[in-house]
């Protein structure tokens, strides 16, 4: 049994006082912290192996080189991919999404297909769809939430998820509800009706196993920010059939084979969507953080980060002059919640005199939050450095806050 509270010494940036509080964070749905073997590679990389990859004949290239496609072959194997070819290094989830719409979905849309996403989904899972829609005359269809965002409404689901929809992209578990969807199932249903699956995994690869194969997804999406790796690398799983099939969306150096003054050859995936240099520290530093977590383990970091939230659930429930979004059961590691008469942007700036470090706003939710009724909410969100003494010392703070604003 790992005991979370030892990890904290990992994470240097945990170790410090803001505005005289020990910091507690708890804004790991928008960025994760680093811990100490990850800025270490990093480091290491810059110090002693700095170069560009596959085109350099000498030492630090054939260095940078080995380490580059060890970090692609390490994330194949982080989510079960059958190959290191099925894996892109992107700048993100939301560079990963774009990279499909534009790839696959010029390619293979046209007017009269349909598009399904659903209501939950944040911005990155939307907007790239929404403009590959307005280029080829696709429909976006939405599958709606329930009521105070508890589920997905399944029957809806089984009544759109027909011809003409040619994409299912969905998110894992949801940023703002702390919803997990059933992701197998999905995919299942989609594949028996001959429809493609993109599973938005920016909330779930770095806080449980991912397993693409089992999931039968055929793409699959995550960032390295938000599983303590570093910011700016991201990775889009591909089932490789489908990616020698997509014709690459940016071109520049060493994604060709050949160039004449009047056309270029591609290399094969995954190089051909890898166009000029690439992020070559920072998919180093995302090795590092796999080797991390999978040392930690996924799903004891799964148990301790569900645990951590019906904790707060639990406890945040218990203030009266407080509503919490989303499931009562079964939520992953976030809360998000409104307190009467005050906004979100107020918590969470009272939250930071107390070295709490919340989000307040959106979440990159818009339509989602104008769906529940509320323009903002705030959101603890927890990793596995968090504890439950910090889920006591956040709902203390939202008392005195909420008796601060009372008398104001």
């Amino acid at each position: 049994m790992t005991d979370f509270s030892k990890l904290r010494a990992d994470f240097p940036v945990l170790d410090q006082q803001v505005n005289g509080h020990p910091l507690l964070y708890l804004d790991n749905a928008a960025t994760t912290q680093k811990p100490n073997p990850v800025i270490e590679r990093l480091d290491h990389y810059y110090k002693f192996e700095n170069s560009n990859v596959h085109r350099g004949l000498h030492e630090l290239s054939n260095r940078a080189t080995a380490a580059y496609e060890a970090a692609r072959t390490r994330a194949a194997a982080f989510v079960n991919a059958r190959s290191a070819d099925e894996i892109i290094f992107t700048r993100g989830t939301t560079e990963s999404i774009n990279l499909v719409a534009n790839a696959w979905g010029s390619e293979q849309l046209k007017p009269g297909d349909a598009i399904l996403l659903t209501e939950m989904e944040h911005h990155s899972n939307m907007v790239p769809w929404q403009l590959l829609a307005q280029r080829t005359g696709a429909q976006l269809r939405y599958v709606p939430v329930t009521e105070n965002g508890a589920s997905l409404d399944m029957e809806a689901l089984d009544k759109l998820l027909q011809t003409p929809v040619k994409l299912f992209a969905f998110t894992h578990i949801s940023n703002t509800l702390g919803l997990v969807n059933p992701v197998k199932e999905f995919c299942a249903k989609a594949r028996s009706r001959g429809i493609l699956t993109l599973v938005d995994a920016a909330q779930s690869a770095g806080h449980r196993s991912v397993d693409v194969q089992d999931m039968g997804c055929d793409f699959l999406a995550f960032s390295g920010h938000k599983m303590a790796g570093p910011t700016g690398i991201g990775v889009l799983y591909g089932r490789l059939d489908l990616l020698e099939a997509m014709q690459p969306y940016q071109g520049g150096g060493e994604m060709i084979s050949s160039v004449t003054y009047e056309a270029a050859k591609y290399k094969p995936a995954p190089h051909k969507f890898e166009a000029g240099t690439p992020n070559i520290a920072d998919a180093i530093g995302l090795h590092a953080a796999m080797d991390y977590l999978d040392a930690v383990g996924r799903e004891e970091i799964s148990r301790h980060d569900m645990e951590l939230a019906a904790y707060a659930f639990e406890k945040l429930s218990a203030l009266r002059f407080l509503k919490i979004l989303g499931p009562e059961t079964g939520r992953a590691g976030l809360v998000t919640f409104v307190m009467d008469r005050i906004h979100a942007h107020d918590v969470v700036e009272m939250a930071n005199t107390f070295g709490i470090a919340l989000r307040g706003g959106h979440h990159c939710n818009q339509p989602l939050m104008k769906k529940l009724g509320t323009p903002s909410t705030a959101r603890a969100s927890f990793y596995l450095y968090n504890t439950r003494e910090e889920v006591d010392k956040l709902a203390e703070a939202l008392e005195k806050i909420h008796a601060y604003f009372l008398r104001t």
